[in-house]
């Protein structure tokens, strides 16, 4: 049966501003702000989760849904990096920096490594199977993941995409057979601008 998963990343915080690796950091008053801005536009679904970061659960608050806390969407667990500056980190350690850029199999940090992160998402995308429209806040590490599982992409690939806040990334069919719609802004199109034009985040 074919499903249709649509990830929400969440809105804006100081952490994403700074470049950090994010710990569990929850929005700003800015990012509240856009969240209830977007609620109009969220799509509908069968069930709503959101993962268990203050910045997921804010989002997924401020855009009014009724969701449920899942595990699986967890962010990316890095250990003793969580909260601090990525050139912080890069001037500290910049051997193990360059190892996790590197080598998915790699984790300097003593936290979760790429390819566990990845295994993660698509072990929770394909336990989702045909469970009708399902709707999760998830951060862009896990955005990023799941695409890199559901496109059977190599693991480096993930470091070539990019999510930004408050974009809507819908991945449609079943395990091992799934289709990409990617970047779609949780707002109207601007006038005078064509559908494709607005699903480009900017």
């Amino acid at each position: 049966m074919t499903v249709r998963v649509m990830l929400i990343s969440p809105a804006m915080n100081a952490a994403l501003r700074e470049a950090r690796f994010a710990g569990d950091a929850t929005l700003d008053a800015s990012g509240v702000r856009m969240a209830r801005l977007a609620a109009p536009h969220v799509p509908d679904a069968d069930r709503a989760v959101h993962g268990p970061s203050e910045r997921c659960a804010r989002t997924a608050e401020a855009l009014g849904l009724p969701s449920a806390v899942e595990t699986a969407l967890l962010d990316w667990e890095l250990g003793r990096w969580s909260g601090a500056r990525l050139d912080e980190v890069g001037r500290r350690e910049p051997e193990g920096v360059a190892a996790w850029l590197a080598d998915p199999s790699a984790a300097p940090h003593g936290g979760e490594s790429l390819l566990g992160l990845c295994a993660r998402a698509g072990a929770w995308l394909d336990s989702v199977s045909g469970a009708g429209r399902v709707l999760a806040v998830a951060e862009p590490s896990l955005v990023r993941a799941a695409v890199v599982h559901a496109l059977a992409l190599p693991p480096r690939a993930f470091w070539r995409l990019d999510v930004a806040p408050l974009t809507l990334t819908e991945l449609s069919g079943r395990s091992g057979r799934w289709n990409l719609r990617v970047g779609q802004p949780l707002s109207p199109p601007t006038p005078g601008t064509s559908p494709s034009a607005a699903a480009t985040p900017r």
